[in-house]
């Protein structure tokens, strides 16, 4: 296995520091996030045997550290059940960005706890595994102790937490305890292996219980036995990992091929999209682009959508054709930029539309010139945007041929 250290910003704009393992076999199979239990650092020991048990088996790993601790930027005192949850999806981000969206999450402890809460804002992500995982956030609140009145009291403490001072604010709590693990388990919708210890000390074998009890099938657990919480012993993080890797293998399939693999021929253009999402992967004369839905439409916002990229191509089309008309009549046009905005209105407040019935689509269109011009130049640009080719395709007839490509045998 190779491992390099990587960086990528968090929602806040702090830098996290990660790790990357990568099998030696090639490129990963899969990749999978993996997320560190609490006050721990992504070089914990258990953090890096199970990572690199899972790289062995072909898939490529992000470990990280949470903001404020180990090499990442921010203050630890700052952060909260949720600041740890959208550092995950930023983690996944990346490996989106850089390499392939994370199918696999897993979590050691409250690691564990917020991979499941992380897991319906990650949609590439296929599996969830815990690692000795508390069935609900708010149990990390026992590790405080007699410190928790100061903290409502005070607003902060420094509380001890593995032998070393840890700065917790009331905002902490209260966050936690809005939290509806475990109930929420039963909407993962993903495949779900829990994995823990008898022996636990810190959190009771009765989190896995209750966790295993909320959730839909496909789910699994696998008993952990003689480990302790923090899995210290080398061949029980090891043990959890192979387990892990074995699991997986049912869940995760081949990484799908890039965009830049669709090969576009003779003016066509390709679009792909693949199940379990609406990422699509466009080819359009040799350029690769992607499109999506936003995430309330639910999509990832991986890129524009496809009314977006109809915008884009009135506007484009705008502003070349102005900047040919330009250069044709001499014009001193040095930029033009058109900006275009896409609704859906009711036909009967278009006041110079036939339609009066329903709804219709309108797209708003401005045109900034940039130069030492006249206003009759100007008002000349302006009419001569109406005869950009792609705002002619809009306002006439059109007609869309659809057939199968694979019909298959019926």
């Amino acid at each position: 296995m190779s491992s390099r250290t990587v960086e990528f910003e968090n929602s806040q704009g702090a830098t996290l520091a990660g790790s990357l393992e990568l099998p030696d076999s090639g490129a990963p199979s899969a990749f999978a996030l993996f997320a560190h239990c609490f006050t721990c650092t992504r070089n914990f020991r258990a953090s890096h045997n199970i990572s690199r048990a899972l790289a062995a088996e072909g898939l490529g790993v992000l470990r990280f550290d949470f903001t404020g601790l180990g090499e990442s930027e921010g203050e630890f005192a700052a952060t909260t059940f949720s600041s740890n949850v959208g550092d995950l999806v930023a983690a996944a981000g990346y490996l989106e960005a850089e390499h392939a969206a994370p199918k696999l999450l897993v979590g050691h402890s409250l690691g564990g706890t917020a991979v499941l809460q992380a897991a319906t804002a990650i949609p590439s992500s296929v599996a969830v595994a815990t690692l000795n995982a508390p069935a609900s956030a708010k149990h990390v609140l026992r590790l405080l102790g007699d410190q928790r009145e100061r903290i409502e009291r005070d607003g902060e403490a420094d509380v001890l937490l593995g032998d070393r001072p840890f700065r917790i604010r009331r905002t902490f709590i209260e966050d936690l305890e809005r939290h509806a693990l475990p109930e929420s388990v039963r909407e993962l919708r993903k495949a779900l292996l829990i994995l823990h210890s008898p022996l636990d000390d810190i959190v009771d074998i009765d989190n896995a219980s209750r966790l295993f009890q909320h959730a839909l099938h496909p789910k699994s657990f696998v008993s952990l036995d003689k480990a302790d919480h923090l899995l210290s012993h080398d061949e029980d993080s090891r043990y959890a990992g192979a387990v892990l890797a074995a699991w997986a293998s049912r869940y995760l399939g081949a990484e799908p091929a890039p965009a830049a693999a669709l090969r576009a021929e003779g003016g066509v253009v390709l679009a792909r999209t693949r199940a379990g999402a609406f990422r699509t992967e466009i080819s359009a004369n040799g350029h690769a682009l992607v499109a999506d839905e936003p995430a309330e439409y639910g999509g990832a916002g991986a890129g524009p959508t496809p009314y977006d990229l109809l915008s884009a191509a009135l506007a484009a089309c705008t502003s070349m054709t102005v900047r040919m008309y330009a250069e044709h009549k001499k014009f001193p046009l040095e930029a033009v930029t058109t900006a275009v905005r896409h609704s859906k209105i009711h036909a009967i407040d278009c006041r110079t539309c036939e339609t009066k019935e329903g709804k219709i689509d309108r797209f708003e269109r401005s045109l900034e010139l940039a130069g030492d011009l006249t206003g009759e130049q100007r008002e000349k640009m302006l009419a001569i945007a109406e005869k950009c080719p792609v705002h002619r395709s809009l306002h006439s007839e059109v007609s869309i041929e659809t057939k199968l490509e694979n019909p298959g045998d019926h």
